[in-house]
């Protein structure tokens, strides 16, 4: 199963083209994800949100034990909720190895414009971009701010038990930003009022001028 990337319409494909640059976008430094940093935040988000579905096999293989106490169902409990977790932490982590996911981890510069968010590899190469309506959530911590792109629609592509199955295993996919990546505070301000709007941030957060400094 290859879940974090899917090959339909919506997040899956969200490098579009752009032919032009406004010059209002604000423009990052460039900056890489490594493999290691996303795995540690991936994983993160997954258990800090799908956590239930590891005590699912653990709560009802230890039901019999209530009625009839055995080793052999505690025993068969933790292993299955064990197996269960590496099978779902690998699924993750796995994307790291995909070529799918190699997009994720490439040197890029990013521009945000009201209209769209423009991915660089350099000056020279058309930037490849998406569309703000693909974004799900933006988190803000003391050094980043992180991009949360929405689950794809796979419906076309599959039914039944497989989309439940694909909507339940699905991997977090974002743009991480580390505040330095910014080149000056005013940028940072601009971004966190764009993201206001963009109703990605509370309005009543705090501004970015008392947000920590990019260096």
């Amino acid at each position: 199963m290859q879940p974090p990337i899917p090959r339909g319409s919506g997040p899956g494909r969200q490098f579009v083209q752009q032919q032009q640059t406004s010059p209002l976008a604000i423009r990052t430094k460039k900056y890489q994800l490594d493999k290691e940093t996303y795995t540690r935040m991936a994983l993160t988000q997954v258990w800090k949100k799908d956590w239930w579905q590891a005590a699912i096999p653990l709560v009802v293989l230890m039901i019999p034990a209530i009625f009839s106490f055995s080793w052999w169902w505690i025993g068969a409990a933790v292993l299955v909720t064990v197996l269960y977790v590496l099978l779902r932490s690998a699924q993750v982590t796995g994307i790291t190895q995909l070529e799918q996911g190699k997009v994720l981890f490439e040197r890029l510069s990013y521009e945000f414009d009201p209209r769209y968010i423009a991915l660089r590899a350099n000056d020279k190469d058309q930037p490849r971009g998406m569309t703000w309506d693909m974004i799900e959530t933006v988190k803000r911590t003391k050094d980043a701010y992180v991009l949360y792109l929405k689950q794809p629609d796979a419906a076309e592509q599959v039914s039944g038990w497989r989309l439940w199955l694909a909507k339940l295993m699905w991997v977090p996919v974002f743009i991480h930003l580390p505040l330095r990546v910014f080149p000056a505070p005013k940028d940072l301000t601009m971004f966190e009022n764009l993201l206001r709007r963009k109703n990605l941030l509370p309005a009543t957060a705090a501004s970015a001028a008392d947000a920590p400094k990019a260096a």
